[in-house]
């Protein structure tokens, strides 16, 4: 019989990602949805039919134990979460509900419908925040910077905790940042990409930026997601740092990405004060030398890759749109 897996946040990157990498595998897939007529299922569009999904909400505890005995998960995949840093400030109450008390509402309705589910919690390097050592590993004390750091921070515990006293099979992935053509143009990798798409092609003239100091360690969402996986198939549940090693700075995004268009990027990025935090983070890298040597894991795209094929993408899409513009006007 197929494995059955359950995913939250199945509409999000990492979750469209999971999905096509698990029904590749033989996997019967089960996606949690919440109820809204905002609900964008662009990025799950060409394998709606192979999925089945699924209405429930982390705010509502019936609503996950109910998902939990429809679907009797193998594993389960918890990558749901209001994710973006930015409104974490604006939202923190909500961001807290979701990103921090939906882990526990999850975790509650495993041990309560399928003790023996593996469970896999999406952790972040945002837990890091103000970092105590470079490179960051699985021993780095946690200092969050944001609402959505201090979210994760209770996400990840409530998952050791859980693991701990219940004995289930509970894990996190502290993943480093991690990118993708399917990322949401909210985040600075692809405000860039999309950027320096539409100034290429006219329709843009500047690109308003915040801190271009900060570093982060970028990856490939699609080599990240792998690992999630990976780490439900081992003997015993463990937490992993997922991180490529090296770390680029916000300004060198913007160079990679505008000299791969043929662009002068200081000619179109302008400093706009409205996009600096309140409390930033300035430099994240990860050590993934754990995963490495336990689970044969290594990255596969690099960040220069990952920019030029984000660029690409964004490119196609942004033609696409100016020719449907045309034949509407037609």
């Amino acid at each position: 019989m197929a494995k059955k897996a359950l995913i939250t946040g199945i509409t999000g990157q990492d979750g469209s990602y999971l999905a096509e990498f698990l029904l590749d595998k033989g996997y019967e897939v089960f996606g949690m949805v919440r109820r809204s007529s905002t609900e964008n299922f662009e990025r799950i569009e060409h394998i709606r039919d192979q999925v089945t999904l699924i209405q429930g909400d982390l705010l509502d505890q019936m609503s996950l134990i109910s998902i939990f005995q429809e679907s009797q998960p193998d594993e389960v995949y918890n990558l749901a979460a209001q994710s973006f840093v930015p409104t974490s400030w604006t939202k923190p109450v909500l961001t807290a509900e979701f990103t921090a008390l939906g882990v526990t509402r999850m975790l509650e309705a495993l041990r309560l419908v399928k003790e023996g589910a593996r469970f896999y919690q999406a952790s972040s390097s945002e837990m890091f925040g103000k970092v105590r050592e470079t490179p960051q590993t699985e021993d780095t004390p946690f200092h969050p910077r944001s609402p959505y750091g201090v979210a994760k921070v209770y996400g990840h515990f409530i998952t050791v905790n859980y693991r701990e006293s219940y004995n289930l099979y509970a894990c996190s992935g502290i993943l480093f940042n991690h990118e993708s053509p399917r990322r949401g143009y909210e985040f600075v990798t692809r405000k860039v990409t999309d950027a320096a798409a539409r100034i290429k092609l006219g329709l843009q003239d500047e690109l308003r930026m915040g801190n271009l100091d900060a570093k982060r360690d970028w990856g490939y969402a699609l080599d990240y997601v792998e690992m999630m996986w990976m780490m439900l198939q081992q003997d015993e549940p463990d937490d992993y740092v997922i991180a490529s090693g090296e770390t680029h700075s916000v300004q060198e995004l913007v160079e990679v990405a505008f000299d791969y268009a043929g662009l002068d990027w200081e000619k179109y990025v302008k400093i706009d004060p409205r996009f600096v935090r309140p409390a930033d983070v300035e430099l994240l890298i990860g050590n993934p030398a754990k995963a490495k040597e336990k689970l044969g894991w290594e990255p596969r795209v690099s960040f220069h890759e990952m920019i030029r094929m984000m660029y690409d993408s964004d490119l196609r899409i942004v033609q696409e749109q100016i020719e449907s513009t045309k034949r509407a006007e037609r």
